[in-house]
């Protein structure tokens, strides 16, 4: 494999790149992404290739289950680019975006087993372990497949919310420069559902549907039920 990554860097060098020269010119200059796209580290999900974007339109943070730990919980670099595209790129518009099939939702739902197997994947989770209760408490009769296709759906909207507990969104969401979305991107179909507030589902988006943000204030959002405001908040500092 490390022998075919060097082969596409030649690729790279003597088709794109040398056609592109402008391109990267520029941005050697700087950038100014407009959009910032939080997903999950999967090597099945490329965001550049599912929006056909070019070098410098999407500011990326990847990890495992698109987590944002809520505020003052982690000093990982998840808030620190949170801070970095909101204050120095003006970023308005942040996308959280799961996927079908996710393993960390699958080990999620299994975390006890991995406490000793993989002890920093299981740390990791309890950054998410609100969205693993509230799937226990409301879904546990579901089989499976089912159940981690909900868990990538419920723990984008836990994300939205912890992204929601940091200073610099809620000062912006209060300011109407900041809109929120959540997505959802379906390996086997290519196709990418937004959660729409008004009709509290996922529905998938296409070249006739505008997905609407998922909030344009920091306080929970109302289409919330109560139990699911309480399941998040609950986890804000600290989870167990």
């Amino acid at each position: 494999m490390y022998q075919e990554l060097i082969e596409g860097l030649r690729d790279f060098r003597t088709r794109y790149f040398c056609t592109h020269t402008d391109l990267f010119e520029q941005l050697a200059h700087g950038q100014k992404p407009g959009v910032l796209f939080i997903t999950c580290s999967d090597s099945r999900i490329d965001p550049n290739l599912m929006f056909q974007a070019e070098l410098g339109e999407l500011f990326v943070i990847r990890n495992a289950g698109n987590i944002i730990p809520p505020y003052g919980a982690a000093n990982g670099g998840e808030g620190a680019t949170i801070e970095y595209a909101l204050r120095a790129l003006n970023i308005q518009d942040v996308i959280v975006c799961g996927h079908s099939h996710c393993g960390a939702m699958k080990g999620l739902l299994k975390l006890d087993r991995l406490e000793h197997e993989m002890p920093l994947v299981y740390e990791w989770l309890q950054h998410t372990q609100a969205t693993r209760r509230y799937l226990l408490d409301r879904y546990g009769d579901r089989h499976d497949e089912e159940m981690v296709e909900i868990a990538v759906q419920e723990n984008v909207l836990t994300q939205l919310e912890n992204l929601r507990t940091y200073p610099e969104v809620q000062s912006r969401l209060r300011q109407g420069k900041l809109n929120l979305y959540g997505w959802v991107f379906a390996i086997e179909t290519g196709l990418v559902s937004a959660y729409d507030p008004t009709q509290r589902q996922f529905l998938p988006i296409d070249h006739t549907a505008i997905a609407c943000p998922m909030a344009t204030r920091p306080q929970p959002a109302p289409w919330l039920t109560a139990d699911q405001q309480e399941r998040i908040y609950r986890g804000r500092n600290g989870v167990g």
